[in-house]
């Protein structure tokens, strides 16, 4: 179903492009940029046939995956409640883990007040937020979290620690307790038990070192050697690719990919996947939309600039992250008018001073006009493409 191809079409159209991409596309290697591209022609019955693109054919050193470790983390939460007989929206409440991680017993951005799964999905795809995440990675603990991921066939990933929280390993080894329960409900349908994980680090190892800059922070303390990444989060960027792949097209992925969704999860994933800030409705967390703009979370095409307006019909299913210089977005483009779409991933390094932890990088400079040009030249490629067969594009318009 899905055909990876060793010819050299990415390579000449980026090459065709070269001085609207930048820095970034003459010196790959220094801004560590790597790229997957995906196909999509349908047959008579709308079945996807997808060819991949990857470049360049080796890209350099570890990348930081920042917050698009919450993609995964999203999934294999629905996966664990499935699991368990819980409806994503029963409330949640995670219980206090002394001196680690504190309980969270309200969400006022909910209506009803209470946090639930399926809220806190919401926010991770809107607005890309990290507490959202971080009940996530306690309620799936250290081990599962990375077990799911392995046995799913990415034994690259190591999931060992929460998103802003400055935590020493052994803390981010336990997880809190939590309880859920039926709206309005006062006995539990389900309690969960604290973790403690105290295996091996997970992850097969890196084969390169695990660094970046020259220079890093230490508290209030610069430290004249690079910062060693080997006890931070890792995702192969073709991971999260398939990742993602696997919940657009779930029939083009063998059974052992696929992620144990029902089909209102899939519908109610693309929803928010898709879904803008400026686009809040009545059961949705509330932003202030001149920070948390249209494309404060489209980084391809959409440049993460709120002056960038996108085509009417163009759909972008993604999750982005970003931290320690490191930018990238993993999406699906669907443009329900055009009758196009694409699988687009790419990730860039951009810190010129070479020092991390100073939060002085190159994002408006270099970074998000690199993800902006690209998605915009493979969005314009595509609409020239021909096609036997129109997409049909009603599982994903809800």
């Amino acid at each position: 179903m899905t055909h990876s191809s060793k010819d050299k079409y990415l390579d000449s159209l980026l090459e065709a492009h070269a001085t609207r991409l930048g820095p970034a596309f003459a010196d790959p290697s220094g801004y560590r940029v790597e790229i997957y591209y995906t196909r999509i022609d349908r047959d008579a019955r709308n079945r996807p046939r997808l060819t991949e693109y990857h470049w360049p054919e080796a890209p350099s050193s570890y990348f930081y995956p920042a917050s698009t470790v919450k993609l995964p983390a999203a999934l294999l939460a629905l996966e664990t409640l499935n699991g368990l007989g819980i409806p994503r929206d029963a409330v949640m409440l995670t219980d206090s883990l002394p001196g680690i991680s504190p309980a969270t017993l309200t969400d006022t951005s909910h209506p009803s007040g209470k946090p639930s799964a399926e809220h806190y999905i919401k926010k991770i795809f809107m607005v890309s937020d990290n507490d959202a995440f971080n009940r996530f990675y306690e309620l799936l603990g250290q081990e599962g979290f990375n077990t799911a991921l392995h046995k799913k066939g990415y034994p690259a990933a190591r999931i060992v620690h929460r998103l802003s929280m400055p935590l020493p390993p052994e803390a981010n080894r336990q997880t809190n307790g939590a309880r859920f329960f039926l709206p309005g409900a006062a006995t539990p349908l389900y309690i969960q038990q604290p973790r403690h994980y105290k295996g091996p680090v997970p992850g097969t190892p890196f084969v390169e070192p695990e660094k970046a800059g020259n220079a890093h922070y230490a508290g209030d303390s610069l430290v004249n050697a690079p910062f060693d990444f080997s006890m931070k989060n890792r995702m192969l960027l073709g991971d999260l690719h398939h990742i993602l792949q696997s919940i657009i097209f779930p029939e083009t992925v063998t059974s052992r990919q696929r992620f144990r969704l029902t089909e209102d999860d899939y519908r109610f994933l693309y929803r928010y996947m898709s879904k803008l800030p400026t686009e809040s409705g009545p059961a949705d967390p509330k932003y202030d939309t001149t920070e948390f703009h249209r494309n404060y979370t489209k980084y391809l095409m959409g440049g993460a600039d709120s002056s960038v307006r996108l085509p009417q019909g163009l759909r972008i299913f993604n999750k982005s992250g970003w931290a320690y210089g490191f930018l990238t977005d993993v999406a699906y483009f669907a443009d329900f008018d055009a009758k196009i779409e694409f699988l687009l991933s790419a990730r860039i390094y951009t810190n010129s001073d070479g020092i991390i932890g100073d939060d002085t990088y190159d994002y408006e400079t270099i970074g998000k006009p690199f993800l902006r040009e690209l998605g915009t030249i493979i969005y314009e490629t595509e609409l020239k493409r021909e096609r036997k067969y129109k997409p049909d594009f009603q599982r994903y318009q809800n």
